[in-house]
C-alpha cells in the first residue's frame, strides 16, 4: 500500500468517527490530495480536483470543513444528521457567513456536542453554511440568547 493510499485510509477513519460510518466515503474520493505540514510532514489539508474538502486540525486532530466538503456530507447522510436548523427569515445572513444564534434555531440533530462541526440548514433542508458549535443540541433549543453556531463559511461568501 502507498503513502496515498495509507494517508486516504487514515483520513476516511478519522472522519468515520468524527462524522459517523460512511463520512469517510462520501466525504474523500479515491483520488484526493494531501497537503501536508512542512515541518511534521503530517495531513494539514485534503483537496479534490484543487478545491479543499477539510483541513485536519493539529490541536484536536480532526477535521474542519470546508463548505465544498459541507456539501458532500449533506448529500451523504439525512435529514437531521449533523445538521442545525435555522429560521427562513434568517437564512440568508448565515449562507452569507453571519453566526446563527440560539433564538434562530429551530431544529437541531440531538447528538450535537459543542465543538462539533455542523451543517446549518434553512427549514427546506438547504445547506447555508458549516461551522463550530459553541452549545449542545440541547443548550441550543432551550437558551433564547447566545450564539449556538460560529459560522466558519457560508455558502455565500
Amino acid at each position: 500500500m502507498g503513502v496515498e493510499e495509507r494517508l486516504l485510509k487514515m483520513v476516511r477513519i478519522i472522519a468515520d468517527y468524527q462524522f459517523g460510518k460512511g463520512a469517510g466515503k462520501a466525504l474523500f474520493p479515491d483520488k484526493c490530495k494531501f497537503v501536508l505540514s512542512p515541518t511534521t510532514g503530517k495531513v494539514r489539508q485534503i483537496k479534490y480536483e484543487g478545491i479543499r474538502l477539510a483541513t485536519l486540525k493539529a490541536d484536536t486532530g480532526l477535521f474542519t470543513l470546508s463548505i465544498d466538503g459541507a456539501k458532500r456530507l449533506h448529500k451523504a447522510f439525512d435529514y437531521p444528521k449533523l445538521r442545525v436548523v435555522v429560521l427562513r427569515d434568517v437564512a440568508e445572513f448565515i449562507a452569507k457567513g453571519r453566526n446563527v444564534f440560539a433564538k434562530h434555531v429551530v431544529d437541531v440533530d440531538e447528538s450535537i456536542r459543542a465543538n462539533d462541526e455542523v451543517l446549518v440548514v434553512d427549514e427546506d433542508d438547504n445547506l447555508l453554511a458549516t461551522g463550530k458549535a459553541v452549545l449542545s443540541a440541547r443548550e441550543m433549543m432551550e437558551f433564547e440568547r447566545g450564539m449556538a453556531v460560529m459560522v466558519r463559511q457560508g455558502i455565500k461568501q
